[in-house]
């Protein structure tokens, strides 16, 4: 692979500036696309060596399937889950190796909520690449492909998608999965359940829904199961207390302790991700700047729904970190 640009290292601070008080943003499954990462290994050696190391720790190339593969072996949860772990921890790498950023806290959106420990050096990237992909095995194998899917409800108060969701339970099962901002939620449900919950909120002409490209529902009592496998796998690694907290999905806690890690990464997998509680507790904790690591922008479209008067950046390749070490 040939080097094609390089990123310089960023100035230092000067002493009269402000400091910024930064929080980093860890993306999800549905931020997936062939070829994420790629010109980032290709400018920068920290990049490619974060893609030898997961390839290394499955034992065949997840690098490949990233950066050759195709969009459905990408949606395949087993796979999707390890790779955009590591084109997060690869930009975060980048980034931390140029800058020397301390930020105030990590929130990830459920995956990412593994990126976040990994950035914040709780959980060993080799182990993270193992657990996650296992975590999507076992996701899978709890819901066959078909057997369900996710739904987001877009433009409805979050209590009209309950009582929606509830209806559209009589074809099926469905429940909300996801409350990523103000008028957006994720619902997780039977396939005949979604389809139900589709038209109901085409009735009432309010809002609109839009499916996500993931190959079984998650965040639903469906994989309760899981739990017992995540806590297994987790109980291998080698943890170590974090630099800096990661807001936890399920209730906002701000962890730093393994012990307080695993025991909400592991009840995360089967119930709701609360990611507009997570941004407001960073909001106010003083944080006054978002960057999100890895790859896509969805979320810093979910923090412009929910405060559009916070700074965000979405730092992927290496225009955007080029961008962002400037800033500095």
């Amino acid at each position: 692979m040939q080097r094609t640009e390089t990123i310089a290292p960023a100035p230092e601070q000067g002493s009269g500036r402000r400091r910024r008080r930064i929080g980093l943003l860890f993306p999800g499954q549905g931020a997936q696309y062939v070829g994420m990462g790629k010109a980032l290994a290709e400018a920068d050696p920290l990049a490619r060596q974060t893609f030898e190391e997961a390839d290394e720790a499955l034992g065949e190339p997840l690098s490949r399937r990233v950066w050759e593969g195709t969009p459905e072996e990408l949606e395949a949860t087993a796979w999707q889950q390890p790779a955009i772990l590591t084109v997060s921890i690869a930009v975060w790498r980048v980034l931390r190796a140029r800058f020397p950023l301390e930020p105030v806290a990590a929130l990830g959106l459920s995956l990412g909520e593994y990126s976040a420990y990994v950035a914040a050096g709780l959980l060993p990237f080799p182990e993270a690449v193992r657990v996650t992909r296992r975590r999507g095995q076992a996701m899978q194998e709890a819901v066959p492909p078909g057997a369900g899917g996710m739904l987001a409800v877009l433009g409805l108060e979050t209590a009209e998608v309950e009582r929606l969701a509830r209806a559209a339970a009589a074809r099926g099962w469905a429940e909300p999965a996801n409350y990523n901002a103000p008028g957006q939620v994720v619902v997780a449900g039977s396939l005949a359940a979604l389809d139900a919950l589709e038209q109901l909120v085409a009735e009432a002409g309010a809002g609109r829904t839009l499916r996500l490209p993931v190959s079984a529902p998650f965040h639903c009592r469906l994989l309760t199961p899981v739990e017992a496998i995540l806590e297994e796998e987790l109980g291998r690694c080698h943890l170590a207390p974090a630099r800096f907290p990661v807001v936890a999905n399920v209730d906002g806690c701000w962890c730093r302790r393994p012990e307080e890690a695993v025991e909400r990464l592991v009840r995360q997998v089967s119930r709701p991700v609360r990611f507009e509680q997570g941004i407001r507790s960073l909001l106010a904790a003083g944080v006054d700047e978002l960057w999100e690591i890895g790859p896509g922008r969805t979320l810093a479209g979910l923090v412009r729904r929910i405060d559009r008067s916070v700074p965000t950046r979405s730092l992927e390749d290496p225009e955007g970190l080029a961008r962002a070490l400037e800033s500095v």
